[in-house]
């Protein structure tokens, strides 16, 4: 396929596009920071005008796409004021989903977020491990984008039946070279209790999104995305039992299995996790 990836030169965007790349497609990346090539066009994503010309085609570069992945946005809170990260990534995942569907790309895959499970667990999850089954309960104004960006797309599939939405909720994504940090977790589990110990190598996200742009039907489907293990030496019982002691617990939680259940996303796209910082 031909794939445009919005933000392509952040942390995931760039693993992402070299591995879709690897794997036999065409990828155009589409970003507001980056340098001159043919893999790549400079566009401010807020400014609808610039989406749907870059995604219906650029001088001799591309003439359309046959699916769109976009992992472009202020990437957590706190990095920006609130209101200016709900503008930027509302105004920019808005226009992404509107032209790509004004001009006839049926394929989306794009990264929602842990959050919207409701990070960082000041209130406790209602069950561990958590997963897709619950109400979404954004804390920030970042997750409650992330919600309503889930929200967005239920409805545009509704309006095109032929469309496909998937929304990746990726756990915190980790590169190779931060997994020496890894170890000095283990002293204190409050640390990374947050997102219940969770995390995902970003190699293992852009198979998901692989698997969702080669796998998923029409209509929308979201999945928790995340490694199979966490991020601590510490058995999961005694984490449980310390951080959060009246969390019920659904099933086995092995000694180390992710509690971020990514059962759904192995059930439905095949997705299999094949990093871990363990093995670094």
């Amino acid at each position: 396929m031909r794939i445009a990836v919005t933000g392509s030169t952040g942390k995931l965007g760039t693993v992402v596009a070299r591995e879709l790349r690897a794997a036999g497609h065409e990828v155009i990346g589409l970003d507001v920071e980056g340098s001159r090539g043919a893999g790549f066009v400079k566009v401010d994503l807020t400014n609808y005008g610039e989406v749907i010309d870059s995604l219906g085609g650029v001088g001799d570069r591309h003439d359309g796409f046959d699916a769109l992945v976009h992992l472009a946005a202020v990437p957590a809170p706190g990095i920006r004021p609130d209101v200016a990260t709900f503008h930027h990534n509302m105004t920019a995942s808005f226009n992404v989903f509107w032209a790509a569907t004004r001009l006839g790309i049926d394929r989306i895959v794009y990264a929602s977020s842990e959050t919207v499970l409701g990070l960082p667990f000041d209130t406790p999850p209602p069950y561990i491990p958590v997963d897709e089954e619950y109400p979404a309960r954004p804390e920030s104004t970042y997750s409650l984008v992330k919600h309503l960006e889930e929200q967005l797309a239920i409805e545009l599939v509704r309006w095109n039946p032929q469309l496909s939405i998937t929304a990746l909720r990726f756990s915190n994504v980790m590169n190779p070279e931060d997994y020496e940090a890894f170890p000095d977790f283990d002293a204190d589990p409050m640390l990374r209790k947050w997102n219940l110990w969770g995390y995902i190598d970003a190699r293992d996200g852009a198979q998901a999104i692989e698997r969702a742009l080669t796998g998923a039907g029409p209509g929308f489907e979201r999945y928790i995305i995340a490694a199979a293990d966490t991020v601590m030496s510490r058995p999961n019982a005694e984490l449980v039992a310390e951080v959060f002691p009246e969390v019920p617990v659904h099933g086995d939680i092995g000694v180390h299995d992710t509690l971020l259940s990514i059962d759904k996303a192995r059930r439905e796209l095949g997705y299999a996790p094949r990093y871990s910082w363990r093995d670094a």
